[in-house]
């Protein structure tokens, strides 16, 4: 027998034992079958019966219990209202989100509020995973499919489909059939809570697919089902009215079973049955579950694994800089469009202060506000530090005494808040994406690419041109240009601060990304498009990709579309898609700072009950890839005197990308192993040249220099220390007289 977790009154779904007899009553529907009747017999019927099955949307049926737009039911006395919080709440009301452009829609659950005879009970349970991929392929199934890019594998909520569709990766499960009698089906594995269903249309460009409307139907056995109801009424949800925006419906109260299908009764007149889904469910108690207890992920850091607002961001930070205050300090960059502050925390053993040879490392996360698994990862991975620095570990210590850490956690606060205001698995797939202004704040950089391409063309680098430290066009610095306050806020930060290394937290992938980022071709969307430290690059994209849990396993399931495993995690950025601008191309052309992009999950939202899996899977990769900072050659330039000499310009041989020294004359030059040529040129100074070699142990090798000052820069002290000018300064030179010619 399904179990319901409590008796209601007038709501109660019936006993298996009567269901066979149920399932033979007549019951009259638009010449459709009995609605009980088992799904995997209809399966068994002639492809002929299914064309003669109306296509067209399905009327709701004598005694069934429907909402719909037009119909408004009494309100129920004392109801209480909900407001949905950043995970998952079941509330007794359907709700729907808004997205960019788009109105938010409004959908009341057509069981708890048909005619306010029933009060439902809120059980708030997390999604199962179909869009983390807890859920994998083979707990999917469906009636029919119109093609395999189109299955029941591919019926996650929130997946895309690529730019040009194919019969791979498309964007939904579509039914082979429009009829009544399809279904979507997901098996828990273990007997489970069910106390909600998300739906979403088909994700496409050129496509218009959703489902109106369905029925949710459970079973222990997958093959006899029972239909949720209230009292003796089936309950017809109500679903999307557009593709993009997810529409959550909660059960009047949970229900408990393994099996959940979802059977559309309606659909988009000029479309075809496609859904996206996410079930929510709490999983059974069953120690002895062999699925469970192989895909269980646990952690044993004491850390605040939950969702945080903005202002509880910051109260963790001073949290945090108590617990530490000899190693942290918190300070903000500057302001979002919205006021608020942008703040991040500095852990070093000296706070406040750059150290003579120690080098500066950044993560950032949140430019797009939606994808806020990176900043609890920050957030996250600022108590780890706290806390192992304290309990003694050597390694974290080592690392802490050795490099100045900055962490951003939130630079698109405003963008955040629109995403939390919806919750988790509400916020859709776009929205807060943008900043307040509308604007990409990653993709909100000045374009040095095509300035340096362009005078690469003309060959004016290196003696006109330089191949780094490219400057900021004067348009982009104007009142007038479309730049966001925290891209403005970013680059003051890029420009004042030294930094070696940096990684930016993205979401909706599992994949490492590096410079360049856009293509050098014009028009091409897709073109490998290396930087002169192209290797460099890919060792680290790859030390971060391959320490983390799932972005090299061969054996996982795409995200989307690519199935990075195949390129070990990761991939150049203009290889995947081309984007001008962006804050990796611009660290490395206008500032010494490597800068990558990792995209830490498939679902840029996730439940926080999802939060510890999520750090043991980014954990050890966020501590690799910072020490990488410590590998290629450092040192300090100074003259004669022993003064730092900033501004210097640092060249390695074989490399068309050069770096400069810091305001106290170090630097650090990330390379591979190898023997290197390097050779030092500062204005007035004599050059300098030295090899060097990076070997394979962790630790940057020493090499500095000592300049004396060129010949020409001597005169010049000497002639403005006695009050005079060189001889062509004093006195142009003549020009030769001209004779003239007699007539």
């Amino acid at each position: 027998m399904l179990v319901s977790v409590t008796v209601g009154q007038r709501v109660a779904l019936l006993p298996l034992a009567l269901l066979g007899f149920v399932g033979l009553l007549p019951r009259g529907c638009l010449s459709r079958p009995a609605e009980d009747e088992d799904y995997y017999m209809q399966e068994l019927l002639s492809r002929e019966h299914y064309y003669r099955i109306p296509v067209q949307e399905e009327y709701p049926a004598e005694g069934d219990q429907v909402w719909r737009d037009d119909l408004q039911p009494p309100t129920p006395q004392n109801k209480s209202k909900t407001k949905p919080t950043s995970g998952k709440q079941a509330g007794a009301e359907a709700k729907s989100v808004k997205s960019p452009n788009k109105k938010s829609e409004k959908t009341p659950n057509s069981i708890s509020e048909a005619e306010g005879q029933y009060q439902s009970e809120r059980v708030e349970c997390p999604p199962l995973g179909l869009e983390t991929l807890k859920i994998d392929d083979f707990q999917l199934h469906a009636s029919t499919m119109q093609r395999y890019g189109l299955g029941a594998h591919r019926g996650r909520l929130n997946i895309q489909a690529g730019l040009y569709e194919d019969d791979l990766y498309d964007g939904g499960w579509c039914a082979g059939r429009n009829d009544p009698l399809q279904w979507f089906e997901v098996d828990a594995r273990r007997l489970t809570k069910f106390t909600g269903v998300i739906t979403q249309g088909r994700s496409s460009l050129w496509s218009s697919d959703w489902v109106t409307s369905y029925r949710v139907l459970v079973s222990n056995d997958s093959h006899t089902w029972v239909t949720l109801k209230n009292g003796s009424r089936d309950l017809l949800f109500i679903g999307n009215k557009e593709k993009e925006i997810p529409v959550l419906n909660t059960f009047p109260k949970p229900v408990v079973a393994r099996y959940i299908r979802i059977n559309p009764r309606s659909w988009y007149s000029s479309g075809s049955i496609c859904m996206r889904v996410e079930i929510l469910g709490c999983p059974m108690p069953d120690p002895n579950n062999y699925y469970h207890r192989r895909n269980e992920i646990t952690t044993t850091d004491n850390l605040d694994f939950k969702h945080h607002s903005y202002k509880e961001t910051r109260q963790l930070m001073k949290v945090v800089n108590e617990m530490c205050p000899n190693i942290t300090r918190i300070y903000n960059i500057g302001k979002s469009y919205n006021g608020q502050k942008l703040y991040a925390i500095e852990i070093s053993d000296n706070p406040g202060e750059h150290e003579l040879g120690e080098p500066e490392f950044r993560y950032t996360a949140g430019s797009h506000g939606n994808e806020v698994l990176g900043r609890e990862l920050l957030l996250l991975l600022m108590q780890f530090l706290c806390q192992e620095y304290l309990s003694g570990n050597p390694r974290i210590r080592h690392l802490v005494e050795e490099t100045r850490i900055h962490l951003l956690p939130s630079v698109n606060p405003d963008g955040y808040d629109k995403a939390a205001e919806a919750g988790s698995e509400l916020s859709g797939w776009s929205l807060g994406r943008w900043s307040q202004d509308g604007l990409d704040i990653h993709h909100n950089f000045p374009d040095l690419n095509t300035i340096l391409w362009e005078a690469e063309s003309r060959k004016w680098v290196p003696r006109k041109f330089h191949n780094h430290h490219i400057p900021i066009p004067e348009w982009y610095q104007s009142k007038n240009a479309t730049v966001a306050m925290e891209t403005r806020a970013l680059l003051g930060w890029m420009e004042k601060i030294p930094f070696v290394l940096g990684g930016n937290l993205q979401g909706g992938e599992l994949v490492v990304t590096f410079p360049y980022d856009r293509t050098r071709s014009h028009g091409v969307m897709r073109e490998a498009t290396p930087t002169p430290d192209d290797p460099v690059f890919r060792w680290l994209a790859f030390s971060y990709a391959s320490t983390h849990r799932l972005m090299t396993d061969a054996s996982r399931r795409v995200c989307h579309t690519q199935d990075f495993a195949k390129e070990d995690g990761t991939i150049n950025g203009a290889s995947w898609h081309t984007a001008a601008g962006s804050m990796n191309d611009f660290s490395y052309l206008h500032t010494n700072c490597f800068e990558l992009s990792m995209y830490v999950g498939c679902d840029k939202f996730p439940h926080e009950s999802e939060l510890p899996e999520e750090w043991e899977n980014n954990r050890e990769s966020l501590i690799v890839f910072m020490e990488q900072v410590h590998r290629g050659i450092k040192g300090v330039v100074r003259d004669l005197q022993g003064r730092g000499i900033a501004n210097a310009i640092i060249s390695v041989e074989g490399i068309n990308h050069d770096i400069r020294t810091a305001a106290d004359g170090d630097y650090w030059r990330l390379l591979n192993p190898g023997e290197y040529r390097v050779t030092v040129r500062a204005e007035g100074y004599a050059m300098a040249s030295k090899v060097c070699e990076v070997g394979y142990d962790m630790g940057a090798t020493r090499c500095s220099f000592t300049l004396t000052r060129s010949n020409l820069s001597r005169i010049k002290e000497i002639m403005e220390k006695f009050n005079k000018q060189p001889i062509n300064l004093r006195h142009p030179p003549r020009r030769p007289r001209q004779r003239r010619l007699g007539t």
